[in-house]
């Protein structure tokens, strides 16, 4: 199997820029990976799908109207 790299709420703060709500609101509304239940009190964000939803806002913002 695969190594997994769980992220805490402050490292996907970190590496999206998104602060704590707009991150829940995203997650709500169906835009952003929905995180894990890691313990009883403590989710977490796999890096791969937080990864994967930056390089798609990357791609979707380069592209040129038509």
């Amino acid at each position: 199997m695969a190594e997994v790299n769980i992220l805490r709420f402050p490292q996907v703060q970190a590496k999206t820029g998104l602060c704590r709500s707009s991150i829940k609101n995203y997650v709500t509304a169906g835009k952003f990976p929905a995180p894990v239940q890691i313990g009883p009190r403590a989710v977490g964000f796999v890096e791969a799908e937080v990864n994967e939803w930056l390089a798609s806002r990357i791609a979707a913002s380069r592209k040129k109207p038509t």
